[in-house]
């Protein structure tokens, strides 16, 4: 992993971040986040993939369910954003939308994922921080607004 400090200005920083061959995106991206005190952020990026496990939230269920995808594919668009969790730990949020060779997409919740050849994220951190709590009818950490 190799990243760059873009813009250092006011409480909000920008990094380019490049994942390489068999990097793992979510524990390489976390790692960052923690190496550099990041809170609250957002962040875009494009690339390719080796293989990935795309997550699917199930109302009914409650629960995600794992759609894998064991093939190279192109990155056509993966957002997400940092909040800090009930734990007070900042905690990835992200989704992602890929191409498979015969140019179909699939899309749904980052889950682990393998990059090759690149992953090219492009993070900014904000000012104020965004706050996740349980919510009960999901299960789910939400981001929640302080009133």
């Amino acid at each position: 992993m190799q990243h760059k400090l873009l813009n250092d200005g006011h409480s909000q920083r920008t990094f380019a971040v490049v994942l390489d061959t068999g990097d793992d995106v979510l524990k390489s991206l976390q790692g960052f986040i923690e190496d550099q005190r990041i809170a609250s952020a957002q962040f875009t990026a494009i690339g390719a993939l080796s293989d990935v496990v795309i997550k699917y939230f199930d109302w009914d269920t409650k629960a995600y369910r794992d759609i894998e995808v064991r093939e190279q594919i192109e990155v056509a668009s993966l957002v997400g954003d940092v909040a800090t969790a009930p734990s007070g730990k900042p905690a990835l949020h992200a989704h992602i939308v890929v191409g498979k060779r015969d140019g179909t997409a699939m899309a749904g919740h980052l889950g682990t994922a393998h990059v090759r050849p690149t992953l090219e994220i492009i993070l900014t951190e904000s000012p104020a921080h965004l706050q996740k709590q349980m919510d009960p009818t999901t299960g789910l950490a939400l981001i929640r607004m302080e009133q």
